[in-house]
């Protein structure tokens, strides 16, 4: 049995906070609920007990502690959107729009990646994470490299790292078919075969889920839809998409179908199954309603969406509506970092700047993005994003560092100040894997050095040396 107390000055729980539209958004306000002197009993992967730190040692003075009662103590933090498959290709692209990005750099890096690849550049990827006090990520793994597999290496990486992870492949048939010999039919068949492998492969990882990834409405042929819904009927899946990021993506589905994509969506049946959406800039009311009246959730990636100019997505419209918020960084080459700090500060900052409204979204509302929010996006709120008895032990420990050493306000500290240095200890479901500022379980000298060739050998192979966006020398 292993049994252990994490203490903070402050422990911010996340536990029973009123709803977006009835919180009171006045300076100090979201104070409220803050443990001051306390501790959370874990066992066996289990909070047990939050409470001041003096009756929990009372009661279990033979327990170990972890900290030293200075930091802050948060449940981890949840990146609701990412792209893993972009590990290996940071740093190439930041000038352009999305479009012009995703024809420039993904499409190219999509037809080389393998399962090594996957699973290596994960692995280097969830070091960062981890040590951004992220402990769930949901993933969309997106690439063309037919009969690869690639995406099953998301699994290998991240069951490595002992992260908690909902992993998809995001498919899309059209980008295939224009350079592959192989029917339509085939393709899909291929699309369908490695959805369920990878499926199969994550039921195989206790920290894992899956979800049907639909990498872009405007990648898939109506047939790929067709049966990727039916897929998900008949095995319950889930879905991760993208929808309303750009403004190109509203005209072009306009031309193509006569409506939008959050209306061909839920034509097409979607939105029956739990479904959430990365970005969401560019929704109407009527696309807001539509998400409220069918639970679905959007992912906000307030750092990819300033890179590549999509816009400003209507958080608070959207919360107002009681549609579940989640935080995302977005992938590693649309972001270049997977610094979930750095995410939650900016979704707060870009609304204020937006809206010209210092109180619009404060500290609290995207710490409760980055958590119990981001955990409803993902059906995994009966588990995780806030510390509570009875839910697993995601922990996050700030502690030592300037970032967190003046704690005035310790909501307000940890979004506009705290930085990955900051992140003393992680545990993910009661287990450490971040311990005195290092990742335990993915030694990060040596997984730098194998992703250096990788990424190097990726860039040549996929042209983007010969274009201009790589400097490397193969």
């Amino acid at each position: 049995m292993t049994e252990f107390l994490v203490r903070g000055r402050y422990v911010l729980s996340m536990a029973g906070l009123p709803a977006p539209a009835e919180r009171v958004r006045t300076p100090g306000a979201h104070l409220d609920g803050v443990l001051t002197d306390a501790a959370v009993h874990v066992r066996d992967g289990a909070i047990v007990a939050v409470d001041g730190y003096a009756a929990l040692v009372a009661a279990q003075a033979h327990l170990p502690v972890h900290g030293d009662g200075t930091g802050l103590v948060i449940p981890g933090l949840i990146s609701t959107h990412t792209h893993l498959s972009e590990s290996l290709a940071t740093g190439m692209g930041s000038e352009l729009s999305l479009f012009e990005w995703a024809d420039a750099i993904v499409a190219p890096l999509g037809m080389v990646l393998t399962r090594e690849d996957a699973a290596e550049g994960t692995a280097l990827r969830a070091i960062e994470m981890l040590l951004s006090g992220v402990t769930t990520v949901n993933d969309m793994f997106c690439h063309t490299n037919i009969g690869s597999r690639a995406s099953l290496g998301v699994v290998d990486g991240l069951t490595r790292a002992g992260m908690r992870g909902v992993v998809a492949y995001g498919a899309e048939d059209l980008p295939l078919l224009e350079r592959s010999t192989l029917a339509p039919g085939d393709v899909i068949d291929d699309v369908l075969a490695e959805q369920h492998d990878l499926a199969a492969h994550a039921a195989t990882a206790p920290l894992l889920d899956f979800r049907y990834g639909v990498g872009t409405l405007l990648g898939q042929s109506d047939e790929l839809l067709a049966a990727g819904v039916e897929e998900c009927r008949r095995a319950g899946w889930g879905v991760h998409t993208h929808l309303a990021e750009v403004r190109e993506e509203v005209t072009t589905a306009r031309h193509r179908w006569g409506h939008r994509t959050v209306e061909h969506s839920l034509r097409a049946g979607l939105f029956e199954r739990p479904l959430i959406a990365g970005h969401g800039v560019w929704l109407t009311e009527a696309d807001i309603a539509t998400f409220a009246r069918h639970g679905a959730a959007i992912a906000h990636n307030p750092v990819a969406n300033m890179i590549l100019a999509s816009g400003v997505c209507p958080v608070p419209r959207l919360r107002a509506a009681g549609v579940p918020v989640g935080i995302g960084t977005d992938g590693a080459a649309s972001n270049d970092s997977q610094d979930m700090l750095q995410a939650v500060k900016a979704a707060a900052l870009l609304q204020k700047v937006h809206h010209l409204d210092a109180l619009v979204v404060d500290a609290l509302d995207v710490l409760t993005m980055a958590t119990i929010d981001g955990a409803r996006a993902l059906g995994l709120d009966h588990l995780v994003g806030s510390l509570e008895p009875g839910k697993r032990a995601d922990i996050v420990l700030l502690q030592d560092t300037v970032d967190v050493a003046v704690l005035h306000d310790p909501v307000a500290q940890l979004v506009y100040g705290a930085s990955p240095r900051s992140v003393r200890d992680v545990w993910v479901d009661g287990v450490q894997v971040v311990a005195d500022h290092r990742c335990t379980t993915v030694d990060e000298a040596t997984q730098i050095a194998r992703c250096r060739p990788l990424a190097d050998r990726v860039g040549v192979k996929a042209g983007l040396v010969a274009t201009g966006h790589s400097v490397v020398t193969g």
